[in-house]
């Protein structure tokens, strides 16, 4: 559950630096255009100043990501932060920034918990809690603010109970994690986040080991043990933020932005409303059609690479623009029209490779529940203001809208 900037909050960003603003919601940046018909491009990140390469061809970009001469560490000096990144975002990793067999054993403590058959297993509890939040929505009196009271409530919930996390953290959680991945964060507020979320983690970690659970973090402590190998509470911590994170912001980013583009379209609407057995492929397309990670895959080359006829020289910074992968004609006939029929699977927006989000299915089955049930219960649902005021998160890591007032 593959994770995404506000337009209210600061100046305008420097048109000339990258990232670069989306117009509408749901479409690509209008400077893609050109840089598509490039596939290659240099572009001048905003903070740093740094040149990288913005790769955006759709199969250009699933080589890179197989590519071994490729690596995801932040550790290198060119590591492609489109924001002035704390010091802690190159060491306070985890898989995610990991390479090779380093990244492949970190990666299998947390796998067992988020292979298919696990997460269907969870269904009927993850329907009670998006139920309850149902509930919880619709006893306030609208307008209501849904990307508050429910886009981030029924992520939140699930991951903290499979990480064994105390549910009455979750504001400390939603918080951080707005400050993680947001765009208007400073870096000392990034710094502070993150030293705020090793201490609340490592006190976990020793609750976790005096008295173990069937959760995730107790399992993945159990292995390390089970297994002799060397591991430090620096390895768990790390692991812990990187699922809380990318558990409850990138779904949650998705539900409020797909609401919108489904409220906004609402011939697509219809469609799932006439056919609820349309959901899982209305789930692909909309994961397509928003790419919330359009910038969320940053490389670095490890040697000298030719793509696409441009010779990337070892050490150069690379950035895989997800949102021009899944626009692809070649890929996705008539790309920038939303067809909720089309159900492809091919989109990139839980990444490719080795890399592919680990939460995948989990997030498809809360997005899933989430669609099948929202329109269900609430009918009337719609926009309480114009979508075109509700502010979004330019710039961010993780694509969104920093509310999403709803009324019925």
């Amino acid at each position: 559950m593959t994770t995404s900037t506000e337009t209210e909050a600061g100046p305008a960003p420097d048109d000339k630096t990258f990232p670069y603003q989306r117009k509408c919601p749901f479409s690509a940046p209008p400077e893609y255009a050109a840089m598509t018909e490039r596939d290659v491009s240099q572009v001048e990140l905003r903070g740093s100043g740094l040149r990288i390469w913005a790769v955006t061809g759709y199969e250009t970009i699933r080589q890179l990501l197989t590519d071994p001469r490729v690596s995801a560490s932040r550790k290198h000096a060119n590591f492609p932060f489109y924001f002035v990144a704390p010091p802690e975002y190159r060491t306070e990793t985890s898989f995610i920034g990991y390479d090779g067999d380093a990244h492949v054993r970190t990666r299998r403590k947390a796998a067992l918990t988020f292979t298919h058959r696990q997460v269907q297993r969870l269904r009927p509890r993850v329907e009670e809690i998006v139920d309850t939040h149902l509930d919880a929505m619709l006893a306030l009196t609208p307008p209501v603010d849904m990307h508050r009271v429910f886009s981030l409530a029924v992520p939140m919930t699930v991951i903290c109970e499979l990480l064994g996390i105390p549910q009455d953290r979750h504001d400390f959680f939603i918080k951080h994690g707005t400050a993680l991945l947001g765009g208007h964060s400073s870096t000392e507020e990034r710094q502070a986040a993150i030293l705020e979320v090793n201490a609340y983690i490592s006190d976990l970690i020793l609750a976790k080991r005096r008295e173990p659970g069937e959760d995730l973090l107790s399992r993945a402590m159990a292995d390390y043990e089970a297994s002799g190998e060397e591991y430090t509470d620096r390895d768990l911590f790390n692991m812990v933020r990187l699922l809380m994170n990318g558990g409850h912001e990138t779904t949650a980013s998705q539900i409020s932005l797909g609401t919108a583009c489904l409220l906004e379209h609402p011939d697509q609407l219809e469609l799932l409303r006439s056919d609820p057995t349309l959901v899982k492929p209305a789930v692909e397309e909309l994961i397509r059609f928003a790419t919330i990670g359009d910038t969320a895959v940053p490389r670095v080359a490890l040697a000298d690479i030719e793509v696409g006829g441009t010779l990337i020289r070892k050490g150069d910074g690379i950035l895989c623009l997800g949102l021009a992968a899944n626009r692809d004609p070649e890929v996705f006939p008539d790309p920038d029209r939303l067809d909720i029929t089309r159900g492809s699977r091919k989109h990139l927006g839980f990444g490719h490779g080795v890399h592919h989000c680990i939460g995948a299915d989990l997030a498809r089955l809360e997005l899933e529940i989430v669609w099948s049930k929202l329109f269900q219960r609430i009918p009337t649902l719609r926009l309480a203001k114009p979508f075109a005021s509700i502010p979004r998160k330019e710039g961010a890591v993780i694509y969104s809208l920093w509310e999403l007032p709803v009324t019925w």
